[in-house]
């Protein structure tokens, strides 16, 4: 515990620190990583993670990962699990069958860490584009990722589709109306490949495409590819040590 307050006291982080002898409130909890050797000196350490309190201090949500290496970011977890808005904008654009925005749950990253992506996407009155599962004679919406070092690109969360009936052939088939967000997690690289990739200023870009074809009540137009791109800046992990007198020493 002298060493989280330590590190506590470096980052200017006040809470009340309880005593946890022999790491008995994280076994309690069950999360006591034991992966970790006792003739280590960080055994007795939790798995990584996140609890998600409500206004009362009730636990909504509970994050931990079994990989120190790939982790969820705070801001992820509120886009990703609980709907909020991503708040690192990425840019916009607008034509004449829909106004589209995406952003990213986080601005400045580290290593390993999993960002949400997000488009929003309006579209303009009458008209709809077909969704993932259409028959094979239409386009469904897309969101490509460039394949790139810096970052593995996980599968893309789509709303539920309505069903159309297309009344001049008679088919029914799943389309997106109105306002619809698409979200994605992105896993970043190690250090490495990050720094690698860094421009003068410390920054790094993930880049995509969204291609779909619009259709109002009258005629489809043709499929478009809006380019996508988010800047993010580099923040290197703090591996700091803690004073020589407080750390762990091999058992």
């Amino acid at each position: 515990m002298a060493i989280l307050h330590a590190f506590a006291e470096r980052k200017n982080i006040h809470f009340p620190l309880l005593s946890d002898g022999d790491s008995a409130a994280i076994r309690k909890a069950g999360l006591l990583n034991e992966t970790i050797g006792r003739d280590t000196p960080f055994f007795g350490i939790p798995y990584p993670g996140m609890f998600v309190l409500d206004a009362k201090g009730v636990i909504v949500g509970k994050y931990f990962e079994d990989d120190y290496k790939e982790r969820d970011t705070g801001a992820n977890i509120l886009v990703r699990r609980f709907g909020l808005q991503a708040a690192a904008p990425g840019g916009q654009t607008e034509n004449k069958q829909l106004q589209l925005s995406f952003a990213a749950s986080n601005a400045k990253v580290s290593a390993g860490q999993r960002v949400a992506l997000e488009l929003d996407i309006d579209l303009k009155p009458k008209m709809h584009v077909y969704a993932p599962g259409v028959q094979k004679s239409y386009l469904p919406i897309d969101w490509a990722m460039t394949e790139s070092p810096v970052m593995k690109a996980q599968e893309v969360t789509l709303p539920k589709p309505e069903m159309l009936t297309l009344e001049a052939i008679g088919e029914t088939v799943p389309v997106f109306t109105g306002k619809l967000r698409l979200t994605r997690d992105i896993t970043l690289a190690d250090d490495a490949k990050l720094k690698a990739a860094l421009d003068a200023e410390g920054n790094f870009v993930v880049e995509g495409v969204l291609r779909y074809q619009a259709c109002d009540d009258r005629i489809c137009y043709i499929p478009k590819d809006l380019p996508l791109k988010w800047t993010f800046h580099y923040e290197a992990l703090d591996r700091e040590r803690a004073p020589a007198d407080i750390q762990h020493k091999s058992r």
